[in-house]
């Protein structure tokens, strides 16, 4: 690393660390039969419906550079989406399309995070907010949340506490990856009462928001803040509708920094392939029945997996509210990591390491529960000898 730095490389790209997540992906990808839950995402391809659409684009010949927000049918549809659900008074001149959900938190990033600005969030957190704001020339600054056996649940206190005047956005991902925690409606309205206040921006990551198992809806920031406030939301196709490999998503934003995001994904990716997109435009107009199925087969699933564990010695497992991970703690441990790559070698069963999500997240493991309840019954088998 230090010859990198010697090149010229920037220190801080340089000191990018690598993911605890990718790392036990690598070790274990390659071995037969293996059950791999380290990753957030099921075992069913994209629907036909779907893949039809986007084949369909294909053979019409829409191969050539298109609109850098998106194509105006997606937007409309993504507007439509979006009222049905929580009202409120967006468009299509609020939506715009990103190549996954990553480059979303990319572009919210890069929209209002500086060098030396900081972006406080709960922890443990999904690990590449950390990352999207380390390359943009900020830090983040860790709220940690705190467990017990009713789950996860985030501290307000300290995430107030943790902001400074160099805080320039708060970052909230509910529900939540890998904790499974879903803010009260009590609790959105606390963050945005403080964030109005200090006059931060929300960045709202609501990925997994169709995923919560105390209704079909998590309390949503666009259902309590105006299209123009200081709030950008990010998500993606990948989970509701089993199109991880698409590489598609969208931020929400307020309709005046349409130009501000336009650019951003002109010098980032320059627009998302238009037959990506009518496969895009399927599943939110035809992907309802699909996604509740998705929705019911998690909850299921979670149930069992929860009510399997729950009676294992060597393990503290608390039922997640919403999102579709287990994040339970393996008592004693010291090295999540040395842990899940074990896992693989003794059980052909893949966790992703706690440690990965950040310090407070050593000694857990992240389950993905994304899947058949075959698949889990298989791989409970499997584990119950190392962990039961």
């Amino acid at each position: 690393m230090s010859d990198l730095a010697s090149l010229g490389i920037r220190r801080d790209i340089v000191d990018l660390p690598e993911s605890g997540i990718v790392e036990v992906v690598n070790y274990g990808r390659e071995k037969p039969d293996i059950i791999a839950l380290w990753a957030g995402e099921g075992d069913k391809p994209t629907p036909d419906f779907i893949s039809d659409a986007a084949v369909t684009s294909l053979r019409d010949g829409e191969t050539f550079y298109t609109y850098q927000r998106g194509i105006p049918e997606l937007r409309e549809a993504l507007a439509h989406y979006h009222k049905g659900l929580y009202g409120g008074d967006r468009t299509a001149e609020n939506y715009f399309v990103t190549g996954s959900g990553m480059q979303a938190i990319t572009n919210a990033v890069q929209s209002v995070v500086g060098a030396g600005d900081e972006v406080v969030t709960p922890t443990p957190a999904w690990p590449n907010i950390v990352g999207a704001v380390q390359i943009a020339g900020g830090r983040t600054v860790s709220a940690p949340m705190t467990f017990d056996h009713e789950g996860w649940q985030i501290d307000l206190d300290r995430l107030f506490d943790a902001c400074s005047d160099k805080t320039k956005a708060i970052f909230i991902n509910s529900p939540g990856n890998p904790t499974g925690v879903v803010l009260s409606r009590e609790e959105v309205l606390a963050v945005r009462d403080f964030a109005r206040e200090r006059g931060l921006w929300i960045l709202a990551d609501e990925v997994y928001g169709r995923f919560s198992f105390d209704g079909d809806l998590a309390p949503s920031f666009q259902q309590v803040m105006g299209s123009e406030e200081r709030l950008l939301i990010v998500n993606t196709f990948s989970k509701n509708w089993a199109m991880t490999g698409w590489r598609t998503g969208w931020i929400t934003a307020p309709a005046a920094l349409g130009q501000v995001m336009e650019n951003l994904i002109q010098y980032n990716t320059s627009g998302v392939p238009v037959f990506l997109q009518r496969g895009c435009i399927a599943a939110l107009e035809q992907g309802e029945a699909f996604l509740q199925a998705q929705i019911d087969e998690v909850r299921d699933v979670r149930d069992l997996v929860c009510g399997e564990m729950s009676r294992w010695s060597k393990v503290e497992v608390a039922p997640p509210k919403g999102a579709f991970y287990l994040f339970f703690r393996v008592k004693g441990a010291t090295s999540s990591r040395d842990i899940a790559l074990s896992l693989i070698d003794e059980t052909n069963v893949g966790l992703a390491p706690g440690s990965a999500f950040g310090e407070e997240g050593e000694g857990f493991l992240r389950l993905c529960l994304a899947g058949s309840p075959a698949r889990f019954k298989e791989a409970l088998e499997r584990l119950r000898p190392a962990l039961a």
